[in-house]
Order: structure tokens, then sequence, then C-alpha cells
């Protein structure tokens, strides 16, 4: 060599690809400023999964109000009614609690947005509302201080209230997952259409326990669909905790894991007191209470987990970079071919 060549400082070698085994430069750890979240977490409290839990039942209700009118079972329809306008006046109650100010969900009522769910989610309510209202009121015009026109009105708008609330009940009871899938959460955008599935299944389950106080000779299909529904809700929730990925331990671990395994507990002591306690009405209504308890406890768990989710960076960033060294992979692959 030369003398020049000698003092030469020698090449930088390049860095490779990620996705090689023979990269000169590591794989860097894991890390985030100062470890903050890189997602903001929801500024929701207590009252949105209760309004979660509180629409699944109104729907819930309503759909076994309208299977009951066709069945003939006056009683079972009453009590669905009864339970669908209780719980979406509650439901409009919480919703309108969390937004702070009243006149927030007027405002929402401003546009009409497809894309939005919660603007969709928003006329969805304000729709369905009148309908079980009407149909409630309806079962109980006689008993109403109202000039008797008005009692025959109210009594033959029923029924068609309550055919147009069970049309709307579907949306009622699964928009809210497509909702929580819409976020960046990362716990509830990775679980994506396997939360609506599990929200369909809870709001089954929550009108199947209400169903169950009605009288015995009246219950029966309530305590059927209580028995179906749960063994859904509980494979439903598993089938949603594999889909979340590493974001599934957030439905195992702190205030998640407790309502989750208390959401366990409820809804199978429910399913197996409703197939047992088909002769005491006593039974059949702690075995609808626990059902109840188990749809309210699960959506908690659901809502904890997200919340967990969005504090914990990894949770964002692990599953980016599996996605990227997946695509990486893959361009690797085809390559050759080209």
């Amino acid at each position: 060599m030369t003398e020049p060549a000698q003092h030469r400082p020698p090449e930088r070698q390049r860095r490779r690809r990620r996705s090689d085994p023979n990269a000169v430069v590591p794989d860097a750890e894991f890390t985030s400023y100062y470890g903050r979240p890189i997602v903001k977490a929801s500024p929701w409290k207590a009252d949105i999964p209760a309004y979660f839990f509180l629409g699944g039942l109104a729907a819930g209700s309503s759909a076994f109000a309208a299977g009951a009118a066709v069945t003939g079972r006056p009683a079972l329809r009453r009590l669905s009614r009864l339970s669908a306008l209780g719980a979406i006046s509650a439901s409009a109650f919480a919703l309108i609690h969390d937004l702070g100010r009243p006149e927030r969900f007027y405002m929402m009522l401003r546009v009409a947005k497809p894309t939005s769910p919660m603007s969709m989610g928003t006329w969805l309510v304000t729709a369905y509302a009148p309908c079980a209202g009407l149909a409630a009121a309806g079962e109980f015009a006689s008993v109403l201080p109202l000039p008797d026109p008005m009692k025959r009105l109210l009594a033959s708008l029923a029924n068609p209230a309550g055919w147009a609330a069970a049309a709307l009940a579907p949306a009622l009871a699964t928009y809210t997952g497509v909702l929580l899938a819409d976020t960046a959460t990362p716990t509830w955008k990775e679980a994506g259409g396997t939360i609506t599935a599990a929200f369909a299944a809870g709001a089954l389950a929550s009108g199947a326990g209400m169903g169950l106080f009605a009288p015995l000779e009246e219950s029966g299909p309530a305590r059927r669909l209580a028995i179906a529904s749960t063994a859904g809700e509980v494979g439903a929730v598993f089938r949603m905790e594999k889909a979340a990925g590493l974001a599934g331990e957030t439905f195992t671990d702190g205030r998640a894991g407790k309502f989750g395994r208390a959401a366990e507990v409820l809804l199978v002591s429910g399913g197996i007191l409703a197939a047992v306690t088909r002769r005491t009405r006593i039974g059949s209504a702690i075995a609808g209470t626990a059902l109840m308890a188990g749809a309210c406890c699960e959506r908690f768990a659901i809502f904890e987990a997200g919340q967990a989710s969005a504090r914990d960076p990894k949770y964002t960033v692990v599953p980016q970079r599996e996605r990227m060294n997946q695509r990486e992979r893959l361009t690797d692959a085809e390559r050759p071919a080209q």
C-alpha cells in the first residue's frame, strides 16, 4: 500500500435491512420519549361503559318484546318493553352526563356523518328512544291519566313502535363496538370487529336475563336464549382476546382482568342457574341478575383494557414494528421474482 493509503480511514459498512439476519446494526430495543404514552388514553369515565351496557340491554329487551308479541306472551312483552324504555333513558343520561353539558348532545345532531360511528350512533339513539317510549306507553295506556281518545291512540301505536324499536335494536347493540374499533386505542383497534360480536352477544344475554323475571310459563324463550347467549359471549370474548394479539394481555391484567374474571363467573353461573331453575321464579330472577351483571362487567373489562393499552407505549409500537417487518419479509420474498 502507498503511504497515503495507509492513513485512509476504513470504509464504513452499510447498515442492512432490519429483516436481514446478518445485519451489522442490531435492532434497537423498544423505548419511548421518557416512557410517555404514544396514544392518549380516552377521557371517558365510568359513564361510557355503563352507556354501552344499558344500550345493549335496551336492544336485547326490544328484540325479546317483538318475539313475545309474535308468540303471545303478554307479560314478557310488557316487561321487555318497559325494560327497553328504562335502559335507553338511563343510557342517554349516562351519555349526556359524560359529555358534561346537555347542549353538546344537541350539537351532535346538527350534522349526520355516515363515516362517523359516533355521529350515526347519536342519530340511532335519537330514533330508537321515541319508539321504545311509545311501545312502553302503549302497554300502560289504560292506567295513564289521559283522555280516552289518547289512550286508544297510544294502545294502537304500541305494536308498530315496538316493531320499529326491534328493527333498530341490532344496530343499537353493535354500533358501540364499531365506535371502539375505530379509535387509535391499541387493544380496541387490534381487536377490531370481534368487539362488535362480543357486544351483540352481551345484548342478547342482557335481554334474556331481564326476560327471566317474567312468569315461569312465559320465560321459556328467555331461558333457552340465556343458555345460548352465555356460551356465545364467553366464546366471543375469548376470540376477542386472541384477535388483540399482544394487546390481549390487557384483558387479563389489572382492573380489566378483575372485571373480566367477574364477568366470566357471573355469565357461566347465570347460564347454569337458568338451566336448573325452571320451576322457581326466585331462582330465575337470580339467574337473570347474574347474566345482566356479567354483561355489565364485560363492558367495563373491555373499557379498562383499552385504557390500559393506551397508557403503555409498547402496545402501540410493538405491533407496528411487527407489521413493518412482515411487509419487509414479503418484499424480500417477492424480489427474486422481479
